[in-house]
């Protein structure tokens, strides 16, 4: 017997807390309904404290609300870092989307930024200095460092990073030891050019392999 799955919001066909005009009743195991007044209370009281987050709160909104079905997320970002007033922006990218990274530094600068960028092989350890075996030492045995990718913004005092296209795991040892915000504009996906969603989308078909337990090569 398989155990019993805890439902959550990803279970969730209603969605009331984003239409409170809708007749449907909540889900008996709605999250939103689950959380204590006192834990409402105390997400709110984090953005009125908080004077970066509250300001985070109301650009990201405005971003939204503005450029809602118009704008790129490129145009996205480049706004939000304005309305911010973020000055200078780090970029955090694979080797491989360098060519990517140099027009975003280069609409980043047409719009009055100061940009640095690190490249994910930035310093040249080799993967078998940090015990990564034999076997996986392809596609090359250059790691990719995202704590020193990490390292350098934070020392050159970046006020907002963007990650373009850092490996899974590599980016969250990009977001664990950044000191700057940081947002994503490009995922990694070799086999999908980038776009991870598909794989979501073809579930049903060419993808159905995912919907069962995966081997791990």
């Amino acid at each position: 017997m398989k155990d019993e799955i805890c439902r959550s919001c990803i279970d969730c066909a209603v969605t009331r807390c984003d239409n409170h005009t809708s007749n449907r009743p909540y889900p008996a195991f709605c999250v939103s309904k689950q959380v204590s007044d006192a834990q409402r209370k105390a997400s709110l009281q984090q953005y009125l404290t908080d004077e970066e987050d509250r300001k985070l709160a109301q650009v990201a909104a405005g971003i939204e609300s503005d450029g809602y079905r118009k704008w790129p997320r490129v145009q996205e970002t480049i706004l939000f870092a304005k309305r911010m007033g973020y000055h200078k922006i780090g970029i955090a990218t694979c080797v491989a989307l360098i060519r990517e990274s140099r027009t975003l530094a280069k609409m980043l600068r047409a719009n009055g930024f100061e940009v640095f960028g690190v490249g994910c092989k930035t310093g040249e350890i080799f993967k078998t200095a940090l015990g990564i075996d034999a076997a996986h030492q392809g596609p090359g045995p250059v790691a990719c460092n995202p704590v020193l990718q990490a390292q350098l913004l934070n020392e050159a005092g970046t006020e907002l990073n963007i990650v373009m296209g850092l490996c899974v795991g590599h980016d969250s040892l990009f977001y664990k030891h950044a000191q700057a915000v940081t947002t994503t504009l490009v995922v990694k996906d070799r086999v999908l050019v980038h776009n991870p969603v598909m794989a979501l989308y073809t579930a049903d078909g060419y993808y159905s392999n995912l919907m069962e337990p995966l081997e791990d090569e």
